[in-house]
């Protein structure tokens, strides 16, 4: 289990799909400092001071009132902030934006060791219209696996802890680390409050390993946003490709693969080696890109997994998967049933011991060996063999557990390719009837040619009732060919089914009445025509149009 892009998406609220953060990495940011910030860097390095870049924002003596919570602490400096960026003008407002966002990336999103902030973001910062394009929970979750991978080192490491409190929060609730203060916020982040420890950082470490390595399998909150909507959240709706998907994460040199639905340790299984290009060669297994000292453009570099990003990365294959887990769980029933063989059998010598014990004590004592002893060597067997089978019933059941909620994806996938293929089934029929719709509007137009030509004057009404009809006519066509182009694109999205049926059926509903309508007026005109022909005739009127075109039209009003 490992945060996923879901987990960013709902606890931060931050971007997770859009353009891979990605592209030109310097080996001195210097000139590039200070014509975007107007700040001054020390050359040869990437850092900016943050003393120096907090005073340009007037927040290094901004601190928090006494009394004031932290809600109101933050909205009083974002009230501040955005005061002065509407009173000023266009570049200074450009140029403070800058530097909060550098402030905001290099020491809260993106943190490092030490107080100086990077700015090697700063180049994507330089259009400031495009920032938000970019995919910045996915380049967080990468700096996140980054910072998580050095944390057992003796030296402190770096990364955006609230994220990974609440994620333990959801997923561990059993730890009692935090409160829920503020239920139904969003995102869900806003909703915890982390409880205060007075105790010294190496006490609360210790207790909370104790915690982490006890905890209960079948506490852990496995799906913890099953009960969650997406009101208020409208930034998972693009997200949602993304989830369950192995893909690359990028975040300029760092890249690293995100592989989901890895079996647990636990469960005795290991994760296979991931290699990654370094200089254009394959080698040190398990790591990412690490800082050429040069200027690298890792768009270019990265292209692979560059693309990998773009097209949404792959999906799980969830029929392997299953089956891993069933080899899995008869492995377990068979290693549960040797322990339990193997219990009984230590049972049986135990009990064999303890009965033979008081009469061959002096026998035992003259071999030089000792009845209490082996006794105690037995029980420990037996203690043993009992826990690890405890250990493998707890094994079955998480596979177990793990197997269900394969079946269900499983099922859900069906589902899915199911609804997928009716999609496909009434996109087919819409282009059949668009098409049909085209051919009369073809023939509508002829017809209509001819009657300007061949018409006296005196029918310019019936002219004009048949332009009228080929316009509706043309409207019609085109709505069916929007839907069309519709359900083609929700395809990839993974539209349902029902929203599709109420349109196609509102707009077939709407061409089957406006052909009905047209078949009744026509058949009305020509009842007109007629009462009108007779009463011409005996007044020695206009001559009737030849009854091949009065045919035609009626079939093709009546198509």
């Amino acid at each position: 289990m490992i945060p996923s892009m879901e987990d960013v998406s709902r606890i931060t609220g931050l971007r997770v799909y859009g353009r891979a953060v990605s592209g030109y990495t310097y080996p001195c940011y210097h000139d590039l400092a200070e014509r975007l910030l107007d700040l001054p860097v020390e050359r040869r390095s990437s850092l900016v001071p943050r003393v120096a870049l907090q005073e340009s924002l007037c927040l290094y003596e901004a601190g928090k009132n006494a009394g004031e919570s932290e809600d109101e602490y933050l909205a009083r400096l974002a009230g501040v902030s955005q005061r002065e960026l509407a009173s000023e003008p266009g570049p200074q407002a450009d140029l403070d934006l800058r530097r909060f966002l550098v402030l905001f990336l290099g020491r809260l999103l993106f943190a490092t060791r030490g107080d100086a902030v990077h700015c090697r973001f700063l180049p994507l910062l330089e259009e400031l219209g495009e920032v938000g394009g970019y995919a910045w929970g996915a380049a967080f979750l990468a700096h996140q696996f980054d910072g998580l991978s050095a944390s057992e080192r003796p030296t402190s490491t770096s990364g955006f802890y609230p994220f990974l409190q609440v994620w333990a929060y959801l997923h561990l609730p059993a730890l009692g680390r935090g409160d829920l203060t503020r239920s139904g916020f969003v995102p869900i982040a806003r909703r915890w409050d982390s409880r205060r420890d007075t105790r010294h950082l190496v006490d609360q470490l210790e207790r909370l390993q104790e915690a982490i390595d006890s905890y209960p399998y079948l506490d852990v909150i496995w799906q913890p946003y099953l009960g969650e909507g997406d009101e208020g959240q409208p930034w998972l709706a693009q997200a949602r490709p993304y989830f369950g998907r192995s893909v690359w994460l990028h975040a300029l040199n760092l890249v690293l693969p995100m592989n989901l639905f890895l079996t647990q340790r636990s469960l005795g299984l290991r994760q296979s080696v991931v290699e990654f290009p370094v200089r254009d060669r394959f080698r040190r297994p398990g790591w990412s890109f690490r800082g050429l000292h040069d200027t690298t453009n890792w768009r270019e570099r990265a292209r692979e997994q560059i693309e990998n990003w773009e097209w949404k990365g792959k999906g799980v294959d969830v029929t392997g998967e299953i089956a891993l887990l069933r080899a899995l769980l008869r492995s377990a029933v068979q290693d549960w049933e040797a322990a339990q063989r193997q219990t009984a059998e230590l049972r049986s010598e135990l009990e064999r011991v303890r009965g033979t014990g008081a009469g061959g004590a002096s026998s035992s004592q003259s071999a030089g060996g000792s009845p209490s002893l082996m006794e105690a060597r037995l029980t420990g067997a037996v203690l043993r063999a009992e826990e690890a089978q405890r250990h493998l019933e707890e094994r079955e059941r998480d596979l177990e557990l793990s197997h269900e909620h394969a079946m269900e994806l499983q099922g859900e996938r069906d589902r899915l390719r199911g609804e997928a293929q009716a999609t496909r089934s009434e996109r087919d029929q819409l282009r059949i009837r668009a098409e049909a719709a085209e051919a009369q509007i073809a023939e509508m137009t002829r017809e209509l040619v001819t009657l300007r030509v061949q018409r006296p004057p005196g029918d310019q009404e019936e002219v004009t009732r048949l332009r009228a009809e080929l316009l509706a006519q043309q409207t019609l066509a085109q709505s069916l060919q929007q839907i069309v182009t519709d359900i083609g694109r929700s395809r990839s999205r993974s539209r349902s089914s029902a929203s599709i049926s109420r349109a196609t059926g509102a707009s077939v509903g709407k061409y089957l009445a406006g052909s009905s309508s047209r078949q009744r007026n026509e058949e009305e005109e020509r009842h007109r025509q007629g009462e009108g022909s007779a009463h011409d005739g005996r007044g020695g009127g206009e001559m009737l149009p030849p009854p091949d075109r009065r045919e035609g039209s009626e079939e093709s009003g009546g198509g």
